[in-house]
């Protein structure tokens, strides 16, 4: 994945530009957290293609990630 952004402003716009992004944020505004698979499971699209989209809200610091031995889980992360 290219990175172009380095301003976190520029980073944060550029991940909500995307309305895959925003609906992943919607679906964790809605929840304490849940895991990648649950966060997935609205999309027809693969899991990786769904963590590429996690991967770029996580480095724009509007999600954060916590595991937990094999589970994946995400929290908005609404300072950013």
């Amino acid at each position: 994945m290219v990175y172009y952004q380095t301003d976190p402003l520029d980073r944060t716009f550029a991940a909500l530009a995307d309305p895959t992004r925003r609906a992943l944020l919607s679906g964790l505004e809605a929840s304490d957290g849940l895991s990648v698979s649950e966060l997935a499971r609205p999309f027809d699209m693969s899991l990786p293609a769904v963590m590429k989209h996690i991967d770029v809200l996580a480095d724009a610091g509007l999600m954060t990630r916590s595991k937990a031995g094999r589970t994946v889980t995400c929290r908005l992360n609404a300072a950013a």
